[in-house]
């Protein structure tokens, strides 16, 4: 049976015995104390309270904006995974196309083959010969792996990578005139264009000296891309933490320990 008791403010008996049930001693006029904890809550002064004592944490809405930039990430490394992963892909394209181009033997793209070509007298004859159509193919294939890796490195804050990426760009540089006599240029953000009509047209000795083997241009460019690759594999690392709920992940985003308490 539950207490009822007159307040005397609405002339209505209102049931109380929630306040005091499952708490020791429930019987008896002392836990009639709880009561006035109603009537403050019931005519606001309670509320009241409660304002003017929080109202102090606002001068902490500095630290909490903070905090809730950092809550995505509590890893060491200057870029996230993303950017890093970007690199990473962009820098095995380059590769894989500069090792194409380095290959030799009957992989190779520098291979001579049977070449067909027809006379002012509209005769046909078949001699061993450079297949300009393929190795122009692989070659804007490198043309357009090279840009897409400075397009990708060019967003890290990564030193490495960012190193790693200005040896690349002077590895280029250091080979400009020889580019140019295959059609090959490079522009003012350092990317490089190839012009089709000039290339096929270029000696094809002067383009296998560039690309094709060990001690050739595309050579160096396969090893500094790995070069990249590692350092962006290896700031990815950095990211590697532990969560807020105590278990391991490989991504930027999921270290949230700056989720609890604001």
């Amino acid at each position: 049976m539950g207490i009822g008791i007159n307040m005397g403010m609405s002339g209505l008996k209102q049931n109380y015995s929630y306040l005091f049930q499952n708490l020791p001693g429930s019987n008896g006029n002392a836990n009639l104390n709880f009561l006035s904890d109603y009537i403050s809550i019931k005519n606001g002064s309670y509320g009241k309270l409660m304002k003017a004592y929080y109202a102090k944490d606002d001068a902490n809405d500095e630290v909490k904006s903070v905090a809730k930039e950092k809550k995505s990430s509590i890893s060491t490394a200057k870029d996230d995974t993303k950017t890093l992963a970007s690199i990473q892909s962009a820098a095995d394209g380059l590769k894989e196309s500069a090792d194409k181009l380095i290959s030799k033997g009957t992989d190779s793209v520098f291979k001579k083959v049977d070449v067909e070509t027809k006379d002012n007298f509209g005769f046909y004859t078949t001699s061993k010969d450079y297949d300009k159509d393929e190795i122009y193919k692989s070659v804007s294939s490198f043309v357009d792996e090279y840009n897409s890796l400075l397009k990708e490195a060019g967003k890290s804050d990564t030193n490495s990578v960012i190193n790693r990426t200005k040896s690349l760009t002077g590895i280029t540089k250091a080979n400009e005139k020889l580019l140019a006599e295959v059609g090959i240029t490079i522009g003012e953000d350092n990317k490089l264009s190839i012009d089709e009509k000039a290339f096929k047209e270029a000696d094809m000795n002067t383009a296998k000296s560039l690309f094709n083997g060990n001690s050739s241009y595309a050579y160096r460019v396969s090893a500094q891309a790995s070069l990249i690759d590692f350092a962006a594999s290896t700031e990815s690392s950095k990211a590697n933490t532990y969560n807020v709920t105590g278990n391991f992940n490989q991504s930027y985003s999921s270290g949230s320990i700056f989720d609890y308490g604001f």
